[in-house]
């Protein structure tokens, strides 16, 4: 088969369908649709399954409209390949070049929320799967498209999956980079909550796994602007409030972002402001990214170091919220962590809840489906010295056995989701599209 040519032949379509999943602003949200995570993520659920329709695969539509499949071929074995249609939000619309939802092609990249998490890879293994379709493959296995809702919040789409469906023996999540990521470690996300009137109202951040990059704040304007100098914090002046400003990233990353909250909190403390969250942040977070005020140094030699990011707070006349983000290394338990969170919050006067828990995973590297995976990757890229890594990023590779992530990002490039201008380019796309050909190819054999 001559990948490279039939990837050219289809890419301005693969093209033309990726603008459209892309306009759909599949964000989480609570309305009165009746779908349990808002119209737009169904919206953009049917929209995936209409092209994969389209493209000759059988389609099912889960009737509550928690998930979606698309599949080819017959078997015992099954193939899952799982992908989400929800995206964060778009955050600071002032730091987008354009419209996040009107994907754009410009220098080589498109740009828009989701193009690279995870709609973009997603759709781009979808067309892979077609090229072998038209090419003739023999499926004696099914290949099935596993369509997530909510990735981004609490899982409950894919959760509904497996309680009702048939789980693959074998695949891969398009929703990390290349080659491959065999351990992903724990993911933790919790709140630790006061009854006690705040002392300010105070709101900011747009998810638990988003460094925030932006808060705003109305009182003391002149006190606080001097200590922001004195500390050296980037801001924003307005005639009625002022704007920390910090830098957005994956809360896998957290060492990669600045923590707009945690550097106001830094500041209010400074000239006076007292609360259980102001106190336990500006004691007990500060600017540290590994949580070792609290924990020590976590950390082991498959997954790396502990993550830990605030990525939300809630401080009003009923009480406040911080809402936190934990990446456990695979080699600890989680119990551990969270009494220990616990317990330091409690000296605070707050009181620890867990909000979602993900467990970690490992694939050893001598299995036979990373073995393919690896030899698919280095024929198609010539790569031999990139190698399988461990990722504090949370993927549905965590939602079956024997599965892990598998692109879509090359090495040499950059990993922008969740943040402002979203993107990828062009040829790692084709790339990909030609790697997960191979793989699936040899996943059949």
């Amino acid at each position: 088969m001559n990948y490279t040519a039939n990837i050219e032949k289809m890419f301005s379509s693969y093209v033309e369908d990726l603008k459209e999943l892309i306009a759909v602003n599949s964000v989480y949200t609570e309305d009165n649709s009746g779908k349990p995570f808002g119209q737009p993520i169904d919206d953009s659920l049917k929209k995936m399954l209409e092209i994969s329709e389209r493209l000759g695969f059988k389609t099912y539509y889960d009737p509550e409209g928690y998930y979606g499949y698309a599949e080819i071929g017959q078997g015992e074995e099954m193939i899952g390949i799982l992908g989400h249609m929800d995206v964060v939000p778009a955050g600071d619309l002032e730091a987008w070049e354009t419209n996040p939802f009107e994907m754009i092609e410009k220098d080589g990249f498109l740009i828009g929320r989701g193009t690279q998490d995870d709609k973009g890879p997603t759709l781009a293994a979808l067309y892979a799967v077609k090229m072998l379709i038209d090419d003739g493959v023999i499926f004696n296995k099914v290949v099935r498209f596993i369509y997530g809702t909510d990735e981004e919040t609490l899982w409950r789409g894919i959760q509904k999956y497996q309680e009702k469906e048939r789980m693959p023996d074998l695949g891969f999540s398009p929703d990390s980079k290349f080659p491959l990521i065999y351990s992903e470690k724990g993911l933790l996300q919790c709140k630790l909550t006061s009854s006690k009137p705040s002392s300010v109202h105070l709101v900011g951040g747009d998810a638990f796994n988003s460094v925030p990059s932006k808060i705003a704040f109305s009182n003391k304007l002149e006190e606080l602007e001097k200590v922001l100098k004195e500390l050296n914090f980037d801001y924003e002046k307005k005639s009625d409030k002022i704007i920390v400003i910090g830098k957005s990233a994956h809360a896998q990353v957290t060492e990669k972002g600045v923590n707009a909250i945690s550097r106001l909190i830094i500041a209010l403390n400074r000239i006076g402001y007292q609360s259980p969250s102001i106190n336990f942040i500006s004691e007990m977070v500060k600017e540290t990214y590994f949580g070792e005020l609290i924990f020590g140094n976590i950390e082991d030699e498959p997954s790396g170091k502990l993550k830990m990011n605030v990525g939300k707070i809630n401080f009003s006349p009923d009480g406040e919220e911080i809402g936190i983000d934990l990446r456990i290394p695979v080699k600890t338990e989680k119990s551990f962590i969270a009494d220990k969170l616990a317990e330091a919050a409690s000296k605070y006067g707050l009181e620890y809840s867990e909000y979602d828990y993900l467990r970690s995973i490992y694939v050893p590297l001598d299995s036979d489906l990373i073995t393919k995976l690896m030899e698919s990757y280095q024929e198609v890229t010539g790569d031999r010295e990139s190698q399988p890594e461990a990722s504090g990023g949370a993927t549905y590779a965590r939602a079956m056995d024997n599965c892990v992530a598998f692109g879509s990002v090359l090495p040499a490039s950059l990993k922008t989701e969740h943040q402002p201008n979203e993107r990828v380019t062009v040829a790692d796309l084709k790339t990909a599209m030609h790697v997960y050909a191979v793989a699936v190819n040899k996943l059949l054999k």
